[in-house]
This record gives structure tokens, sequence and C-alpha cells, in this order.
């Protein structure tokens, strides 16, 4: 499960106002194709009682639809374990069942079952950054909206975006714009990333 969280975060250029996700290819780990509904993450004590009371039950829509999959899978001919509490599963070597014509087969078929992994538990998920980590992050996104992108997403404190969260890949600018790339090369030192995006329209 922890690898799995490692993996998904680990596979998002941090932060979320560099690049857009990466999506994970087994569906297990990283989840289906369909959006999930939105969590809230903001409000009053009673919209954050709501949201958490939403979150709990589409992690356990998600969960169910984990199980189903599993049985998908196993109507299929393969041996897959159970899946966890979270509805993680592991399929152990993932470049070798992606090379399984069988397993190929059986996961479109059974794709159905599989959704998305729910905000809420990418946020349950998250490694916790160091105070360091998080004024780092909160300075880059500070950089990038100062210096041609305003709409880039604020950092919380916890040291993530909201975007970080977001299984459909879309994000709230675009970053292959000529501004963007301007204040990517701006703001680049400030994570010591010595980017150099080139030219681009925008």
């Amino acid at each position: 499960m922890k690898a799995c969280a490692r993996r998904r975060f680990a596979a998002r250029a941090w932060p979320a106002v560099v690049v857009s996700v990466v999506a994970l290819g087994l569906s297990g780990c990283g989840g289906g194709g369909g959006g999930g509904d939105e969590v809230a993450s903001a409000g009053d004590g009673k919209t954050k009682a709501g949201s958490s009371k939403a979150g709990d039950g589409e992690i356990a829509r998600y969960v169910e639809g984990q199980r189903r999959f599993v049985k998908c899978l196993r109507e299929e001919g393969l041996e897959v374990p159970d899946p966890d509490a979270k509805g993680h599963i592991d399929f152990g070597d993932a470049r070798e069942l992606k090379a399984d014509p069988k397993f190929t087969r059986a996961q479109v078929k059974c794709e159905e079952f599989s959704l998305p992994v729910p905000e809420e538990l990418e946020r349950q998920e998250r490694p916790k950054l160091s105070a360091k980590e998080i004024a780092t992050r909160k300075r880059y996104a500070k950089c990038m909206q100062e210096n041609g992108v305003p709409e880039a997403p604020d950092v919380g404190d916890d040291g993530y975006s909201d975007e970080d969260f977001q299984n459909d890949g879309k994000m709230s600018w675009d970053p292959t714009s000529a501004r963007a790339k301007r204040a990517i090369r701006i703001c680049a030192p400030i994570i010591g990333d010595p980017v150099n995006p080139g030219k681009g329209k925008g």
C-alpha cells in the first residue's frame, strides 16, 4: 500500500504547478478510467465533516469495486490476491503483467469494476513533507504566480495543492505556453531544477 502511494506521488513532478499528472498503468495500484466525485477540502466545520463522510463513502465504493475487479480477473483465469483494506492490489511485477496478453485481455474485460483512486484516499496516503520542503513548495508556487502564471494552484500548509490529488490529469494552467515556460525558467532555481523549457506559444 505504501509503495503504491509513493509511486503515485513520485509520478507527479512536484509541485503540481510543474507538469500534469502521470497516470499509472495498473488499475489496482492507481485506479481505473472514470472520474470520481470530488471531495471538498475547504469550508466551515460542517462542510469538512460532510466531506469526510463523503470521502469515507467513496473509499468504501472503491474498495468494493476493487473486490469485484479481482473476482472478475480470477474468473478470467488469473491468480490475483485479495485487495487490502484500502483497495490496493499487489500485482507483483507490473512489467511482466503488462507483457502478458492474458492479463491485458482480462483487464479490458474487467475494467468496468475498477474505479479511480478517490481523492480522499490519495490525501490519506500522501508522504509527509518536512517543514523545509513545504516552505520550498510554497515559494515555488508563489514565484510562478508572480511571474506570469497567476492561476497556478496555491500550496497548502501540508505542502500539497489540490491538483496533486486529481486523477483526471487536468491542470488549471497550460505548462506549454510561453508565459508558463518563462515562469518555470525563472522559478526553477528555487527547487534546484535547471529547467530549460525552450520556446512556446501563448
